[in-house]
């Protein structure tokens, strides 16, 4: 049976409040790791020149974590599932470099089945100074009772209904293999049993073994990458979805993009993604470009 709460043991006064900062140096041997266990074939990042973009949550997957957690009870904290990630990516991180992390809570919203929390992140280089990265993370606490809605939801990043009236500009399919999850918990540091441990996956109300929605995540970027943006990773700026069902080991998700208006210099895409027994995957994609620079109008 699913432990619920009535919302009296939630901890709203912590929205807002940042947790304490962290540091994490990128080691290239991890960054090209990274890169392998999500069969990314960018050789910009399996040669360890930058990190691969969703290499961004490793760094904050503990402060991330403790963010969203600190403000549930305790007995919903392993019911958490990831439910929506926006990356907003400044600029790549760069193998070697030592990045300062810290995360606060911003949102709590009551569901029908459960509660969703809002983290906000913040990635700088302690090295160069500068902001790399923002993240917001959105976990759904199966169980949860809490009514209305505290503090600030997650950015919005909607699908516009009216791309289904033309085809969609390329699709793109991925395969997750046999042993995915187990090689992207060692890369990624996320050894969640839901991942990988098929009596626990099932005991929390799941079919088996799910595959990490980062991974997905992870997939997903280099496909568009390389089909948008081949020659420089480091034009991808914003890459927003909403977790719909989970992907299991040895299934094939195919991704539909559409792309869309251009605006403050980049180049907009949505997109959703469904896997081979037809359920959406991801909804509610949207990843932005930078526009590549002119270099016969300098």
């Amino acid at each position: 049976m699913i432990p619920v709460s009535d919302g009296s043991d939630f901890r709203p006064e912590r929205l807002g409040v940042w947790g304490g900062q962290e540091m994490f140096t990128a080691d290239r041997a991890r960054t090209i790791a990274y890169a392998a266990a999500t069969n990314d074939p960018i050789r910009q990042h399996t040669d360890g020149v930058y990190a691969p973009p969703v290499f961004a949550v490793v760094p904050i997957m503990v402060p991330m974590a403790d963010a969203a957690m600190s403000v549930v009870p305790d007995d919903l904290m392993l019911r958490i599932l990831h439910g929506e990630h926006d990356f907003r990516f400044h600029r790549p991180i760069q193998p070697g470099e030592t990045l300062e992390v810290r995360a606060r809570p911003i949102g709590i919203e009551g569901k029908s089945s459960g509660v969703v929390v809002t983290a906000h992140i913040e990635t700088h280089s302690r090295d160069a100074g500068d902001l790399v990265n923002e993240q917001f993370f959105v976990g759904f606490f199966r169980g949860g009772v809490f009514d209305g809605r505290r503090g600030e939801p997650s950015p919005a990043h909607g699908f516009d209904e009216q791309l289904r009236a033309r085809e969609p500009d390329f699709t793109m399919a991925h395969t997750f293999d046999a042993d995915q999850t187990f090689r992207y918990a060692d890369a990624a540091g996320d050894p969640m049993p839901i991942h990988l441990d098929d009596d626990f996956a099932k005991a929390m109300g799941l079919p088996g073994i799910i595959i990490h929605g980062l991974c997905t995540i992870a997939m997903l970027s280099h496909g568009l990458i390389t089909r948008v943006s081949p020659d420089d990773p480091a034009r991808l700026k914003r890459l927003a979805v909403r977790l719909s069902s989970p992907a299991f080991p040895g299934q094939t998700v195919t991704t539909a993009v559409w792309a869309t208006s251009s605006h403050d210099g980049r180049d907009r895409y949505l997109f959703e993604t469904w896997s081979d027994s037809d359920k959406f995957v991801i909804k509610d994609g949207l990843a932005e470009f930078e526009q590549p620079v002119d270099k016969e109008s300098i």
